[in-house]
């Protein structure tokens, strides 16, 4: 496991195709523009993944932090929206078609990401490929990086049979893909969130107005037993879900002893804050129009503090 030296991050959550968003959080953070790349000298950035859908400037979001990380003056974890891209462009070898199928759905979803791809096809394949050498999660000396969850035991198996330096495989990629493989459950939990079943045939809507019977959970929070209290979800949406006890053992743990853990995916809503004392979500639903994109800056802390995010609003380009 390769452990990169310690010094200052600013750890920015997902961006989903606002690049002018992007750039002011970047000044703001007194980044600056030099030899083709934003960056200073005394700090990096870590980008959580989200790079593409939902925003109108894709391939320019692509193009910004891709020169940071190619430059050495930030690193970038892989995103379900990276990840989900990489899929809907492989073929599946053992089925046919598509890793990720080309439905009316699907195709919604990636809208924006493949419009901007209409507009400039012959980038396809380049940043499909620039997607698959983003890691999976990061260590850190000092923190942790992933973008939704860090199952330990389910990163020790993927590094023990597929990825030792978090790297996607051709063969984790086709296996993942194919919820009947146990690399599938991993992935999911990784990228989008540990999900239970809702109790009594349960259902609610999301924030895309589709119809879900399973909740993404506050998979960290020890004191999260009921299914309302592990909801992490539309707040509209919590009057549909019951207050029952949850059945089995929901929780992954991530101990209070851990160090710094980074994440991004749950478009968190209100004041930005940390989960708990060695837990942070950095991102504050950047797509939704009263949304904002943020930061944490980091500077060697083991217990996170509120004071420490920095935010911008979205701007529209």
């Amino acid at each position: 496991m390769t452990i990169i030296n310690a010094m200052n991050y600013d750890i920015i959550g997902d961006i989903h195709g606002c690049h002018d968003t992007l750039i002011a959080l970047l000044e703001t953070l007194e980044y600056t523009q030099q030899q083709g790349c934003y960056q200073r000298p005394d700090r990096k950035v870590i980008f959580l993944g989200d790079f593409v859908d939902r925003g109108p400037q894709q391939l320019q979001v692509v193009d910004t932090v891709r020169a940071m990380v190619d430059a050495g003056h930030a690193y970038a974890v892989m995103g379900n929206h990276e990840f989900n891209a990489i899929a809907y462009a492989t073929q599946d070898i053992e089925h046919g078609g598509f890793l990720r199928a080309h439905s009316e759905r699907n195709a919604r979803n990636h809208r924006a990401f493949l419009e901007a791809i209409d507009q400039q096809p012959e980038r396809y394949a380049e940043v499909i490929e620039w997607f698959k050498t983003l890691p999976l999660w990061l260590e850190l000396d000092g923190l942790r990086v992933i973008h939704a969850c860090w199952d330990k035991e389910g990163i020790e198996k993927l590094k023990a049979y597929y990825a030792p330096d978090a790297l996607l495989t051709d063969q984790l990629l086709q296996d993942s893909s194919h919820s009947a493989h146990w690399s599938f459950d991993i992935m999911d939990d990784l990228l989008k969130g540990k999900t239970i079943k809702l109790s009594n045939g349960g259902s609610f809507q999301d924030s895309g107005g589709v119809k879900r019977h399973y909740m993404r959970i506050r998979w960290w929070d020890r004191d999260a037993s009921t299914y309302k209290a592990a909801f992490m979800g539309p707040p509209a949406a919590l009057s549909h879900i019951e207050d029952d006890p949850i059945d089995g053992d929901h929780l992954i743990e991530y101990g209070h002893h851990e160090v710094p853990l980074f994440i991004g995916h749950y478009w968190m809503q209100g004041a930005p804050k940390p989960l708990t004392a060695n837990i942070a979500c950095v991102d504050y639903s950047i797509a939704r129009k009263d949304g904002k994109l943020c930061a944490y800056r980091w500077d060697g802390e083991s217990v996170l503090t509120a004071d420490k995010f920095v935010c911008v609003p979205r701007l529209e380009p």
